[in-house]
């Protein structure tokens, strides 16, 4: 195997914002706000279910928190009777991944000076503990229908928008995954005819694939600031990977310009900006430092921090996706800063305000940077962003809101035409208000779009990719699986009964989701607090196989069809 390394460090400083706090409590908090809040309390009047409380922590046993999936490095180092202290936390925001493999920890703090002034702010955070609460239990559902044990290539789910239960109905787990290593010898598990090999493990665990126009496949990883190519000569396993820019501001998203055979660019989001590296078909390593071309996306990164990136069929539009800032808009004010009606002149039908200003959207540039505007709202994570290549329609993959109960609301697949308002945070899945900002917007009753395709609820829905393939690939699928949608569960951490982790089949209609999905590529759980993979991400290759991207252990399978 062939690895190339870059002729030169590609790097854009952050942000005047972001790029070294002081190291005082009050800049922590600001860092800690927007970036870490939505999973972690400071108080124990609060429990956000993601992840543990923070208060008192310096000094506390690491995972000693009752009632959270920590990863088994974790624990093992806090039955070894390890605390955190201040040096440890340091070293831990550094890199996650690195500090405690498994973790599910998605956020890294790279820069020292922020690390610090994070940890001034977690020892500043204090208050007697209370008893774990019953919501943290996170019992294991008895096996059935529902069970994550039911799942196998070829089980049909469908979830009816009509058939949604009441809020609260059950209550809100904390049930994030321990992640472990692979059992010896198991692999993922595919229908009858298809077969499974490993691709390659990248051992940086990039989480979104995307093809370029020439068959090379690109993957960026937050946590390593990079954009990797892999590069396959026979199309069984990858023979060629090389760094094609490093230093980068947390990129996710990333797009070639113009569409078509032979790009010129390539665009990349980063948290909080946008900036296009030249590039021509064949590139392995980025031949220039890159030009910002939106030098501002969002005042702050807040807690949702991936920016999906595709350009319309055309080539002259631009999207980009911004998650909410918190759950709900929990902390939202009645009113917005201006009359409604001009807020949304700017800001689009639904647009939140205060801290979720602009976020929970899509955006739309000219390929330069220039002419911003809303495209759609109401969407409060739309992770996997996608252009259909046939159609022309922008997907949309949307994680909704957490903490309504284990089956609501589902989360979704759908086409996001311009203008659309999709309900966050004011109502989900169509005319259903949120009962936590109850009576705020009720002229938006009527205006909610509904979604294509309803997903069990929490199952965490990322990248995704239309089935189509020269008709003399050698690894083709079956005929009926041109025109289908392959979409990646991530997994769910806010339902008792474990849903997601595993590859499904979107059934399509003339280029529409078709209203269910069969379950494709299955088996990374293990039990009902264990999976050993998480999909995040999938790509069809030239010679017509599917990989799948597992950004928990990094390795990337590819799936074949015998031709039986």
């Amino acid at each position: 195997m062939t690895r190339l390394r870059p002729a030169l460090l590609l790097c854009l400083p952050l942000l005047a914002a972001h790029a070294g706090a002081s190291a005082t409590p009050a800049a922590g908090k600001k860092l800690f706000t927007s970036n870490c809040a939505m999973c972690h309390s400071v108080t124990p009047d609060t429990v956000a279910l993601a992840g543990p409380g923070l208060f008192n922590v310096l000094g506390r046993r690491i995972a000693g928190v009752p009632g959270y999936g920590y990863s088994k490095a974790l624990a093992n180092a806090g039955s070894a009777g390890q605390s955190w202290t201040a040096a440890e936390l340091d070293r831990f925001l550094a890199d996650p991944a690195v500090y405690a493999p498994g973790t599910a920890m998605p956020v890294n703090v790279a820069n020292k000076a922020n690390r610090k002034a994070i940890v001034a702010y977690l020892a500043s955070v204090k208050g007697k503990a209370q008893p774990a609460r019953a919501v943290l239990a996170s019992p294991a559902a008895a096996p059935g229908a529902d069970h994550w044990s039911a799942d196998h290539p070829g089980r049909i789910h469908e979830v009816l928008a009509s058939a949604l239960p009441p809020p609260f109905a059950t209550p809100s787990a904390g049930n994030g995954p321990q992640t472990v290593a692979r059992p010896q010898g198991v692999m993922p598990a595919v229908p009858a005819g298809f077969k499974v090999n490993l691709w390659t493990t990248d051992p940086d665990r990039g989480r979104l694939m995307t093809k370029a126009p020439n068959g090379d496949l690109f993957i960026s990883s937050m946590p390593k600031r990079l954009i990797k190519v892999f590069r396959s000569s026979t199309g069984e396993t990858a023979d060629t990977i090389s760094t094609f820019a490093s230093g980068m501001n947390r990129p996710f998203g990333f797009a070639f310009w113009p569409v078509g055979p032979n790009p010129q660019y390539l665009y990349v989001a980063y948290v909080d900006s946008i900036v296009r590296f030249p590039y021509k078909n064949g590139d392995l390593v980025a031949s220039a430092a890159p030009e910002v071309i939106v030098p501002a996306l969002i005042a702050a990164p807040g807690a949702h921090t991936t920016r999906t990136l595709t350009f319309s069929a055309d080539s002259k539009t631009m999207f980009v996706s911004i998650g909410s800032a918190s759950n709900i808009g929990e902390q939202i004010s009645p009113q917005p800063p201006q009359p409604l009606a001009d807020w949304e002149t700017r800001h689009g039908m639904g647009g939140a305000w205060g801290e979720e200003t602009d976020r929970g959207v899509v955006l739309a540039f000219d390929p330069d940077g220039a002419n911003r505007r809303t495209h759609a709202t109401g969407l409060r994570n739309c992770v996997g962003m996608y252009r259909h290549p046939s159609t022309g329609d922008l997907f949309c993959s949307v994680n909704e809101r957490d903490m309504l109960g284990d089956n609501l609301p589902p989360d979704y697949l759908t086409r996001v035409p311009r203008g659309a308002f999709f309900g966050w945070p004011w109502y989900y899945i169509g005319q259903n208000e949120e009962p936590r900002l109850k009576g705020i917007r009720p002229d938006l009753k009527s205006k909610v779009s509904v979604p294509d395709l309803l997903v069990t609820a929490h199952s965490a829905p990322l990248g995704m990719v239309v089935y189509q393939t020269p008709a003399a690939a050698t690894g083709k699928f079956p005929a009926e699986y041109n025109g289908d949608m392959f979409l990646a569960l991530h997994g769910s951490w806010n339902r008792a009964t474990r849903t997601g982790a595993k590859v499904v089949r979107v059934f399509m209609k003339d280029g529409k989701p078709a209203g269910s999905y069969q379950d494709f590529m299955t088996g990374f759980v293990v039990s009902d607090k264990e999976v050993w993979g998480r999909p995040s991400s999938v790509a069809v290759q030239d010679d017509g196989s599917l990989l799948v991207v597992d950004d928990v252990t990094g390795e990337i399978w590819r799936v074949s069809h015998s031709g039986k």
